[in-house]
């Protein structure tokens, strides 16, 4: 009842929004061939989610093995009374490279003063050792809080307003829908409010389609991420950055730990093979500057599963390591694609790099045998 009544409230904001995304996703499907890409090297683009509540005395020594530079670590604002507990893990990643994603509730939307002085805390809390936060996730999710995108606007202004008065250094990251239900991200990146994004986050889930090179309304994750990379480009409110916050596949037989029935979920092979995929088509793109996956541990979904106290590596674990030491230097030369055939060419300190997969059961052929 009370979401049926905070829906009909929010019924103005959610006509802008449709309005909105009727003008600019077609305007921004016309013009997907004529946006260039940018230069993304493999130096910045890997990045995994790390929880405070899995692990945390284990966590620093498997994610040197790992070999991961890049993490993200969520506080949520409704633990603030173990913002202490948020620092002292954060703080324990010396060397790495830390984002904060700082997860809402129903209190924070609607209470912009209290909203500021958490973020005040959290902010002078972390001074010198993150400066890059994740303002509000998963906006278009009503069990996550917010009922329009004008809510989430006003939450993020907060944020914002701080920024532009007290701690200018910091880069926010915005928007944050999750999917691909791009009216909601169209009506963040055009709208009348004083605010501007650093970079735009997206939660850019694919599992629900099987295989990442699967399609949805005739976009693959390819296809996905260059209609987004155009949206933003054409927005005044967002600089030209566009990183994937969350992403991952849930794991069979793990309930209750998976996020979706065990309709969706798939075997940790799968699970294995998807996410080294997804990287690699995301990186093909050049418009994603990192990907977070989500991330390593979680007994549904994540790397390792650590179910009854046991930290159990899965065959995952060893593919995104494998992945990382060839792509963490790497340079973008270019990238082919023929029907079910797929070809990843970089530039290495030690040579070429190429990449090829199928996703037919056929023989796989070099790009140099293909030309």
């Amino acid at each position: 009842a009370f979401k049926h009544a905070m829906r009909r409230r929010a019924l103005p904001s959610l006509i802008k929004t449709f309005l909105i995304a009727l003008i600019t996703i077609p305007f921004a499907l016309l013009l997907m061939p004529f946006i260039r890409n940018r230069t993304i090297s493999g130096e910045d683009f890997f990045g995994m989610g790390v929880n405070l509540d899995k692990e945390p005395n284990t966590t620093p020594y498997l994610l040197d093995e790992l070999g991961v530079k890049k993490l993200l670590i969520r506080i949520p604002l409704w633990e603030m009374d173990r913002l202490h507990e948020y620092v002292t893990f954060i703080r324990s990643f010396a060397g790495k490279e830390i984002t904060v994603a700082l997860l809402q509730d129903r209190e924070h939307i609607t209470s912009p003063d209290m909203s500021r002085d958490h973020f005040i805390q959290i902010f002078e809390a972390l001074e010198g050792v993150c400066h890059t936060y994740i303002i509000g996730s998963t906006i278009n999710r009503a069990k996550w809080g917010f009922f329009s995108v004008n809510e989430y606007l006003d939450f993020y202004s907060v944020a914002y307003e701080l920024k532009q008065t007290r701690f200018r250094h910091l880069k926010l990251i915005g928007s944050n829908v999750i999917d691909f239900e791009y009216h909601f991200s169209a009506h963040t990146l055009f709208n009348a409010a004083k605010i501007r994004f650093d970079a735009i986050g997206s939660l850019l889930y694919v599992d629900r389609r099987g295989a990442p090179e699967n399609t949805q309304m005739g976009f693959n994750l390819m296809g996905k991420i260059n209609l987004l990379s155009t949206l933003i480009s054409l927005s005044p409110k967002a600089s030209n950055e566009l990183i994937i916050t969350e992403t991952n596949w849930p794991i069979q037989n793990t309930a209750p730990y998976a996020p979706t029935s065990e309709h969706e979920c798939v075997s940790e092979e799968d699970y294995s093979d998807y996410m080294v995929r997804y990287h690699l088509l995301a990186f093909a793109s050049q418009k994603v500057s990192s990907v977070y996956w989500h991330q390593l541990i979680a007994p549904g979904y994540g790397l390792i599963d650590n179910r009854n106290g046991v930290i159990r590596k899965r065959s995952a674990f060893e593919a995104y390591r494998t992945m990382l030491s060839h792509l963490s230097d790497a340079k973008f030369i270019d990238f082919y694609h023929r029907t079910d055939e797929y070809n990843l060419i970089c530039s290495t300190p030690r040579g070429e790099l190429e990449v090829a997969w199928s996703t037919a059961s056929m023989p796989i052929y070099s790009y140099k045998d293909q030309e």
